[in-house]
């Protein structure tokens, strides 16, 4: 199944999960957040929301700093 993470065209092996494809990705979930398809999806939901062949993810992480 082909998604787009980022701008960049992926190939995953099935339907997963966000939890599973963050840590796949290996994203500190703590650190990021995911976009599917324009929305956000709330980090208490990752384990219920499944990615699915064509959704657009947009992953954005929290540097700290200052």
């Amino acid at each position: 199944m082909t998604v787009k993470v980022n701008g960049q065209e992926r190939t995953l092996d099935r339907e997963m999960t966000v939890t599973e494809f963050v840590e796949q990705e290996q994203y500190t979930i703590t650190r990021i957040a995911v976009e599917i398809n324009g929305e956000i999806v709330p980090k208490a939901t990752y384990s219920q929301v499944i990615v699915h062949n064509g959704d657009v993810i947009e992953v954005v992480s929290f540097v700290g700093g200052g």
